[in-house]
């Protein structure tokens, strides 16, 4: 970790997953076609040949803002940022203590920073979150990521076994 800052950046996040066999990151900006709402945010996605997959979606995120709906997490404030990841429901279970459709026994609070928490949102979905990870976090959001990546890649894997050519 970049010992000048509190907390892990998204440049360092980025960093963590690019580079891997078949990532896609995508980060939408002004002129590229994507909703306004997005821009800024960061997705990555399993994608071998280059091209964000028309199925499924990104394995993790990293949001910078408020999303209608999602105004928990305090995004709003300076420097906050939250990444989101999906790694599967062993790991949700591990880091929540109940399955992802079963209700949160906890009341943390979703902006808490440095905290692995259910995604305020998609926790349903088996999604974890964490905003601002810092030295609590950090080797957590590094394993969560690198589990992250091997289910989506193991999903396209069995996906292109299972597609006719």
């Amino acid at each position: 970790m970049n010992e000048t800052l509190e907390h892990m950046n998204i440049e360092e996040i980025t960093a963590l997953l690019d580079g891997r066999d078949g990532i896609l990151i995508v980060t939408p900006g002004p002129g590229d076609g994507s909703p306004e709402l997005s821009w800024g945010d960061t997705f990555f996605y399993y994608a071998p040949d280059g091209v964000v997959p028309t199925t499924g979606q990104p394995f993790a995120t990293i949001v910078t803002k408020n999303y209608p709906g999602d105004e928990e997490s305090r995004l709003d404030r300076p420097k906050t940022f939250r990444v989101n990841i999906a790694a599967g429901k062993d790991a949700f279970l591990n880091w929540t203590g109940h399955e992802p459709r079963e209700p949160a026994t906890g009341d943390t609070d979703p902006s808490t920073a440095d905290t692995v928490i259910a995604h305020p949102v998609y926790g349903t979905l088996g999604w974890l979150a964490v905003v601002n990870p810092g030295p609590r976090t950090e080797t957590a959001v590094r394993d969560l990521l690198t589990t992250a990546y091997g289910l989506a890649r193991s999903r396209h894997e069995r996906r292109a076994e299972t597609t006719p050519s």
